[in-house]
């Protein structure tokens, strides 16, 4: 499978937004920019080309430790592959890129960091209603790209508020 492989080098734009899936997946999603800096040697100074921004996903356990560990306005180091999606908009074709990470980490040339390990269960514990058999989740679950809205994670606070719905 071809797949087009990028690794980015910026500065974190925004709060990481923790959501979950109808499926029950976290995706964390941020902007990322990067600005290319070179030395001019006619002017004796350093000058920044033009501004790259680069929308970023990352699933299931990595979403959740970016939600903690990331911040905005933070030097990271992405890795990943790189996506074109097409969809409409009022019958108009767009176009959109993004950048679903395998790896994010701190840049560590501009500043220092710290590591944990996290332990999490791997399987989730099976609610069973009266009768022994499993409940069904889907009442709890939502899909926040569709009609339903979803749910989001205040980072700073633990809330989990409904997202407005779609459209």
């Amino acid at each position: 499978m071809n797949e087009t492989s990028m690794t980015v080098v910026g500065n974190v734009v925004d709060t990481p937004k923790l959501r979950r899936t109808k499926s029950g997946h976290w995706v964390a999603n941020f902007r990322l920019a990067s600005t290319t800096r070179r030395f001019d040697r006619e002017k004796g100074a350093w000058t920044d080309a033009s501004t790259l921004f680069v929308n970023v996903s990352a699933w299931r356990a990595m979403a959740e430790n970016i939600a903690q560990s990331v911040h905005k306005g933070q030097p990271v180091i992405v890795t990943g592959r790189y996506y074109q999606r097409e969809y409409l908009v009022d019958e108009q074709p767009r176009t959109s890129y993004e950048l679903e990470a395998t790896a994010v980490g701190h840049d560590l040339t501009r500043g220092v960091a710290s590591f944990e390990r996290i332990a999490r269960p791997q399987n989730a514990p099976v609610e069973l209603d009266e009768q022994g058999i499993p409940a069904d989740p889907a009442e709890h679950i939502y899909d926040f790209a569709g009609a339903e809205g979803g749910t989001e994670v205040d980072l700073d606070t633990g809330e989990v508020r409904e997202l407005a719905p779609a459209g």
